[in-house]
């Protein structure tokens, strides 16, 4: 769902409406672009894999987030890091920091 700021005229938009996509440049500027279809796209087993570890990451990353004890050191590393604590789980996974089995 797109978000829109209105004020005197429109201030910013981004999102997805329909088969349209509005974002943001790094430098601000809006971007409005076409959704791409990747419906008949087929993955490479290198991304098919990618796509794995992104899902192991994830549910690393919700799982340590569930966890009290982990969920603080997490906060803790990510005040340091000026992160979210989520992010800071979910890269540790690509890194091999496993703070469950530690813990």
């Amino acid at each position: 769902m797109p978000k829109v700021r209105y004020k005197p005229s429109l201030e910013q938009i981004q999102g997805t409406l329909y088969d349209v996509v509005f974002k943001l440049s790094p430098q601000g500027e809006p971007i409005i672009t076409k959704r791409p279809d990747m419906s008949n796209v087929e993955w490479s087993k290198a991304q098919t894999a990618q796509r794995s570890r992104f899902k192991q990451a994830n549910e690393y990353a919700k799982a340590a987030m569930a966890d009290p004890d982990v969920c603080a050191v997490y906060q803790e590393l990510a005040a340091k890091k000026h992160k979210q604590p989520y992010r800071v789980a979910f890269s540790d996974y690509f890194k091999g920091n496993d703070l469950l089995a530690k813990h």
